[in-house]
């Protein structure tokens, strides 16, 4: 009898597989690498026939070129910007993700930040919590009302349409920018459209970003950027770290012109211990210190939602091993 073919597992996910073995059942060998680096990948991943790859890792041409016989990568979340899809298109290797997942969870992320930066709650937390200031909310000031505020979402896709809902829901005025979506979707939201995003970008209370990381978003957001944001505005960032220029949004705290961010991921991650935002987020003493939220790439995260994105991954590996069509390809 012959040996069941190898799914392997790069990172993160760990034993016990059981999400992963109840899909697979009779079908692969699973198998979790808990790689810390590429370098850990050597001699591991060659003869896999599927990968599931998660985001603390990168594929690229070189890797994608060792694989003997690879019919699948599988990135088990929304982005994929950590794998070569050209190179693995070029060698036949199709890449899914799985776009639906966190959803709920990101788009409810990013509201709670919105609600608390805005609300003045994580500014006195900050504060009172060390005794600075006044027992009141006049150190927190202005604080203004959020029904009719105009909140912005760049990216209107599953997360962005997700959280431009519950952004109207509270009161807000919705707007996004979105190029690549077609007429008619801010018909079916009940919210406005710009084409231009310096058009979002001027009249936003908040700004949300919900864009992929691609070649045409990365650093879309720098200091010019936020620059024509209102001052007093709010920038939060759940999308992807490269997206966000996190060391122009903290001198845009420091200075005031920003008042406050919610930054739910980093291009590098976990950030180096001298990079920007994390000394601002460290040193109660930097002027940004109060106004800012950091997070460790855990938006996306809900116990029933790992459930989700680890059995949808493996379901695709199912379906490339026993000739079902794929489901999410991305390349």
């Amino acid at each position: 009898m012959s040996a069941l073919p190898k799914v392997v597992i790069t990172d993160y996910i760990v034993e016990p597989l059981e999400f992963e073995r109840s899909v697979l059942e009779g079908v692969a060998e699973v198998i979790a690498l808990d790689a810390r680096s590429e370098a850990d990948l050597d001699g591991r991943i060659e003869d896999a026939d599927a990968i599931m790859i998660y985001h603390y890792l990168k594929l690229d041409r070189a890797r994608i070129e060792t694989l003997e016989k690879c019919r699948l990568i599988v990135r088990p979340g929304v982005g994929y910007d950590n794998i070569d899809i050209a190179a693995a298109r070029e060698r036949g290797i199709p890449v899914c993700n799985v776009p639906d997942y966190g959803t709920e969870e990101v788009a409810d992320s990013a509201l709670g930040m919105t609600l608390v930066l805005s609300r003045g709650t994580h500014f006195l937390n900050s504060r009172l919590r060390r005794g600075l200031g006044a027992w009141d909310v006049t150190q927190a000031t202005p604080i203004r009302r959020l029904r009719g505020r105009v909140f912005g979402v760049v990216g209107c896709g599953r997360i962005g349409s997700a959280a431009a809902l519950r952004a109207k829901a509270f009161g807000f005025d919705v707007v996004f920018y979105d190029p690549y979506l077609p007429d008619g979707v801010e018909k079916a939201l009940g919210v406005r459209r710009v084409d231009r995003l310096d058009d979002l970008l001027v009249q936003s209370h908040v700004v949300s970003l919900h864009c992929p990381l691609t070649s045409e978003t990365r650093g879309l957001i720098g200091g010019a950027e936020i620059g024509r944001m209102p001052r007093g505005s709010y920038l939060v960032n759940t999308a992807r770290g490269g997206v966000l220029d996190t060391s122009a949004a903290v001198g845009a705290l420091a200075d005031g012109h920003l008042a406050g961010a919610g930054i739910d991921v980093l291009e590098i991650e976990p950030p180096p211990e001298d990079s920007p935002v994390l000394r601002a987020w460290r040193d109660p003493d930097h002027p940004a210190h109060d106004r800012l939220l950091l997070n460790p790439h855990s938006a996306f995260f809900c116990e029933e939602g790992g459930e989700e994105f680890r059995t949808k991954a493996a379901r695709e590996a199912r379906r490339v091993l026993t000739g079902e069509p794929l489901r999410n390809v991305v390349n």
